[in-house]
């Protein structure tokens, strides 16, 4: 779909309303209005939706059932979860898309990034793909039963890496080593992976198979942050494994 048949589907749909004056409602409104889409809000919960034809509940997942029972029949009404179906918007024709990205405020661009679609409705799914399109975002459709794994997958590559860097602060500081020191090692890696996958990716003692650089750092973790040792143990137990996928595949060759 081009992005003036897109521009088409949603003026023929009417104006778009969005629900939900936080972050994400507000990046939204500016990137769409910047797309040229007529956009009403963002508006508080328990806006009727009379003046609008596609309905966007920039909301949380726990307030989108009542905000969307409060929306006027006839509207496509859609939201932004990651984790959720799209029972919570009955009995309207309903819609999700969920931008694959982090928006910290206005100003956030979609422009280069996935969003998971889905639609009750040819018709709901084809807005859907619209907006992600025009906010330049490459849609995929994502199934019910693949949401949770879906969404998990997410919040690993986004919140966990952030908590493990959250880690390796902490130690570093405990050897006097400030993290803007560790940020070009991190974005190699992350490079890496994003070119070759994580098996390819992978370095360091554990890919190495070094037990005794292991079991020097696993003392240091102990004696730092011991709180944090189950945690080191079971990234120790991952990249084993990861580092045992990436040997059979360098042994079975292309």
């Amino acid at each position: 779909m081009s992005t003036s048949t897109s521009l088409s589907v949603l003026r023929l749909s009417g104006p778009v309303l969005i629900v939900g004056d936080g972050r994400m409602g507000r990046a939204l409104a500016d990137a769409l209005e910047s797309a040229a889409v007529s956009v009403i809000g963002p508006a508080g919960r328990g806006e009727t939706a009379t003046d609008a034809g596609i309905v966007l509940l920039a909301v949380p997942d726990a307030a989108i059932a009542d905000a969307a029972r409060a929306i006027a029949p006839g509207r496509l009404v859609g939201h932004l979860s990651g984790a959720l179906d799209l029972s919570p918007l009955t009995p309207h024709e309903a819609f999700g898309i969920h931008p694959l990205l982090t928006v910290t405020g206005p100003g956030a661009t979609f422009a280069g990034a996935t969003a998971a679609l889905a639609g009750t409705t040819p018709r709901a799914y084809a807005a859907a793909a619209a907006l992600a399109d025009v906010l330049g975002m490459t849609g995929v459709a994502v199934r019910d039963e693949d949401r949770a794994a879906y969404h998990a997958a997410a919040s690993i590559a986004a919140n966990f890496l952030v908590t493990l860097e959250g880690l390796a602060e902490e130690l570093a500081e405990t050897a006097g080593v400030e993290r803007a020191a560790l940020v070009p090692l991190v974005r190699a890696a992350v490079d890496n992976w994003a070119e070759r996958g994580a098996a390819g990716a992978l370095t360091g003692p554990v890919s190495r198979g070094d037990a005794a650089t292991i079991a020097r750092q696993r003392d240091a973790i102990a004696e730092r942050l011991p709180h944090r040792l189950a945690l080191f143990d079971a990234l120790v137990d991952a990249t084993r494994d990861l580092a045992a996928t990436q040997q059979t595949k360098t042994a079975v060759g292309p």
